[in-house]
């Protein structure tokens, strides 16, 4: 399919794209960047427990830390498209995984050695500015490998990243069980994190233009167009619906990554290291369900998908929180993850169906998405200071539902 404007097939590599074994070396390197944001992501939750304890917060304090995470990622999403004008895909990818390498030692010093929340708090905004930024540029890419190789990729490549997010869980909860500080262990991820991702970005080519759309008729490097195209789609319903699916799913899987532990130590009595398993089986449920999840749409159709998604991940919630014992606890994070993992994506891919204006679109649902990201660890926080933990799950409940109900909003234009 192609854009209006666009006299060639969007479908056929972009120029300067690799071909042949390059082409999968570039795939593969996109896998591997999407491995390494979930690992480090994963890394930082699984010991959120033990830097809590370390530093003596109550709970709405652990939120406002979270908020510098969320507050990080949002900066890194607005300066991510500048940086890959600037730099280009891995000068900019390079830079954006060192700066959220150097903000996980910071916050294992700020843990571990200082004792400081202040210093935890800066560590995290570097983080989250680290990974917002590559966030963007990820998709950004792996969006033009699918094309070079003109197959779905995009799944699978949100799987990668979920099997990082798996593999950072169970090495905090070794981490845990072995006594391991927070210092050292995060030490020993973002090193390497950092070391795959300078082997990573020697595969992935320089694309012209990969970072900067325009009106027609007007030079791609002027602000005004970027900014009218931009701003244009927030009066677009379809947008803001879409965005709505996004925002209840993200708000899902992102209360989970930054509570879900703490939640089973706090509301079900589990100890830090029980907490970061159960948080290891939801990032592991999330990949179950995005491995499956192309094949299952591409049977039963985007908006059908979404609405089991809702129903299922309302289940999964409900279970968790009334969880009975410690087996109702284990099948409502499985219920959780399952119905949490497909939202975004499907967000994405659905604000991309209208190629007219597909970067501004899926620019302003990803806004929503980080929205989500951004309030909830605060609001959740408080919720849970003065009413528990568990109770301000329910929170994530209504916006499940919501998601569920705006689900027609990502119906295929059509179905293959």
């Amino acid at each position: 399919m192609t854009a209006p404007s666009e006299p060639t097939d969007a479908s056929a590599p972009s120029p300067g794209s690799p071909n042949g074994r390059g082409t999968l070396a570039w795939r593969n390197a996109v896998f591997a960047v999407f491995f390494i944001s979930g690992l480090g992501l994963a890394s930082w939750v699984a010991r959120i427990p033990a830097v809590r304890d370390s530093l003596r917060l109550d709970t709405a304090l652990v939120g406002v830390l979270i908020f510098g995470l969320s507050a990080g990622s949002v900066l890194g999403l607005v300066v991510a498209v500048r940086l890959l004008a600037r730099f280009g895909a891995p000068r900019a990818m390079t830079i954006s995984v060192a700066t959220s390498s150097i903000g996980l030692v910071v916050v294992g010093a700020g843990a571990t050695l200082l004792g400081s929340a202040p210093v935890v708090f800066a560590g995290l905004a570097a983080v989250g500015l680290g990974m917002g930024s590559l966030d963007v540029m990820m998709n950004v890419e792996g969006a033009a490998a699918e094309r070079a190789i003109r197959k779905t990729l995009m799944p699978l490549m949100h799987a990668c990243f979920s099997l990082g997010t798996v593999v950072g869980a169970l090495l905090g909860a070794a981490a845990s069980a072995l006594s391991v500080s927070v210092f050292w262990h995060l030490t020993a991820i973002a090193v390497l994190v950092f070391l795959i991702a300078v082997l990573a970005v020697r595969s992935i080519p320089e694309l012209e233009n990969a970072a900067e759309t325009s009106a027609p008729g007007e030079p791609a490097s002027t602000w005004r167009s970027r900014l009218r195209a931009s701003l244009s789609v927030w009066a677009d319903p379809g947008v803001l619906l879409i965005g709505a699916i996004v925002l209840g799913m993200t708000f899902a899987e992102g209360s989970a990554n930054d509570w879900i532990a703490l939640a089973s130590v706090d509301g079900h009595g589990f100890s830090n290291t029980a907490g970061a398993i159960v948080f290891g089986v939801f990032v592991a449920a999330m990949t179950v369900g995005r491995v499956i999840g192309g094949p299952v749409i591409d049977r039963f159709g985007r908006v059908p998908v979404l609405r089991a998604c809702a129903v299922i991940g309302v289940l999964g919630l409900l279970l968790f929180i009334l969880a009975p014992n410690d087996f109702a606890l284990y099948a409502g994070t499985v219920l959780w993850g399952v119905g949490a993992s497909l939202g975004f994506p499907v967000g994405m891919l659905a604000a991309a169906d209208d190629t007219r204006n597909s970067a501004a679109r899926v620019s302003a649902v990803a806004m929503i998405g980080y929205f989500a990201f951004l309030v909830g660890p605060p609001v959740l926080g408080l919720l849970g200071q003065n009413w528990g933990i568990l109770n301000a799950l329910y929170l994530i409940v209504a916006l499940m539902a919501l998601a569920g109900l705006a689900a027609p909003a990502a119906r295929e234009r059509h179905r293959r």
